[in-house]
């Protein structure tokens, strides 16, 4: 080793001086930009990244601080003051936060709630597709290395290994991201269409900060979920992520266990059940052979023999045959008695003398008849002239005989009083004899 060789310095000291220059260099400054990855563990502390669209930096807020800054969340943008430094320990380049400073929404949220009203408003949000439980064949769109795929894969063989399940590996951030999943889209359904091989499609992955997840906020790749032919169902990051492809998918799981959990049935809970089921089957069946024995030691104790049966039939049959036997005799002689009884009446009644008994009758009445007849005619004519005399004396016509006149207007109405008429009215008048037609000249109220 030569000893004109530079004095090395060590990495601890590299990064000391790196703070000084850093602190004495650009002292307190403002910065502008989102918040990010915010983290605020027990200590008080808050950590967090500040950043734009094109570059960020790492900041730190300690407790003392914190108490007296304005309240932030991710997604916020923020104006902070600071003084640019160096974590030593990791050589990390952060700002000490000394105040904090609301700045509105930040540009990320805003674009995301801007794009959410677009894509709710063309319709893409309205997919409600019940998907298969379970499916015969799925296919999973997720990063072929990540968490996410572990945990799919571990839950669907736990509760269904029955599941055919093909994972299509797709970067799940970056720029490269959305291209992928909308051709592993696509991809599934040209192979359900041709091959008939996937029924259903779970896009998922691991959380992450707002940027680490905005590839699935990006239209195009909710509009291809929205026009996929195959039902979708999306876990995006943690329960409290949500993401625009959530929103077009058909089912959203808050977590990539979940949506595992909610594709297929639990095998063991489905096996408690069926054998629950085949127990109460097996004690139904007991009990259904049971009530069945008893019921045939019942039938059998009251069957009997066929010849037992024909033995009661044929004494039966014999009884029945005695009483006929004696209902003929006695309807025989019940019979012979009518018929000797009429015989006897026959001999009492010759037919000669009934026949001149009855025209001696008839010749009775017929002269009583012919008396009666002339006096009986000539009582109706009295009564008829008498009812003659009696409607004439109260006739209308009888009336007008004696010199009265009936009036009637041009209807038909009987005229009764004088106002009934008008001057000039043409009336009818009826008199004993003929009609005339007369003309009201005037009225007078009075006789």
């Amino acid at each position: 080793m030569q000893d004109n060789a530079p004095t090395a310095l060590s990495v601890s000291e590299l990064n000391r001086q790196a703070r000084l220059m850093l602190e004495r260099g650009f002292g307190d400054c403002w910065v502008e930009g989102e918040v990010s990855g915010l983290a605020r563990p027990a200590s008080g502390h808050c950590y967090f990244t500040l950043k734009d669209d094109r570059a960020q930096v790492r900041c730190a807020l300690f407790r003392t601080r914190a108490r007296f800054a304005a309240p932030f969340n991710n997604g916020d943008h923020i104006r902070l003051r600071g003084k640019v430094s160096v974590f030593e320990p990791r050589g990390d380049y952060q700002l000490i936060v000394e105040a904090v400073q609301p700045a509105g929404q930040g540009a990320l949220l805003a674009a995301f709630e801007r794009l959410k009203h677009q894509l709710a408003a063309e319709g893409v949000f309205a997919n409600a597709r019940p998907l298969p439980c379970p499916p015969r064949h799925l296919a999973v769109i997720t990063s072929g290395t990540g968490a996410a795929v572990r945990d799919v894969l571990a839950v669907l063989a736990a509760r269904w290994p029955m599941l055919d399940v093909s994972v299509l590996p797709v970067p799940v951030q970056g720029r490269e991201a959305v291209p992928a999943i909308i051709r592993a889209i696509g991809l599934a359904n040209h192979l359900a269409r041709s091959q008939g091989r996937f029924d259903a499609l779970l896009i998922t992955r691991g959380g992450g900060s707002l940027e680490d997840l905005w590839a699935f906020n990006d239209e195009h790749l909710a509009r291809a979920i929205f026009h996929s032919q195959l039902p979708v169902m999306s876990a995006v990051g943690h329960e409290v992520d949500v993401t625009l492809a959530d929103f077009a998918a058909d089912v959203r799981a808050p977590t990539p266990s979940a949506a595992a959990e909610q594709l297929v049935p639990d095998r063991r809970e489905l096996t408690r059940r069926l054998q629950d089921v085949m127990q109460r089957l097996a004690r139904c069946e007991l009990a259904r052979l049971d009530s069945e024995s008893q019921r045939l030691d019942h039938l059998r104790a009251r069957l009997r023999h066929p010849g037992e049966r024909l033995d009661q039939q044929r004494q039966r049959l014999d009884q029945l045959e005695a009483r006929l036997k004696r209902a003929m005799q006695q309807r025989l002689a019940s019979a012979r008695q009518q018929h000797q009884h009429l015989e006897r009446c026959l001999y009492r009644f010759v037919p000669a003398q009934q026949v001149g008994d009855a025209r001696n009758r008839l010749a009775q009445v017929s002269a009583r008849l012919h008396a009666a007849l002339p006096q009986r005619l000539q009582h109706e004519r009295s009564r008829l002239n008498a009812l003659a005399r009696e409607l004439n004396a109260v006739s209308p016509l009888a009336v007008l005989g004696r010199g009265y006149a009936i009036l009637e207007n041009g209807e038909g109405k009987v005229i009764k009083r004088a106002h009934d008429t008008q001057p000039g009215e043409k009336l009818n008048a009826r008199l004993g004899e003929g009609r005339l037609t007369v003309e009201v000249k005037r009225r007078y109220s009075r006789n």
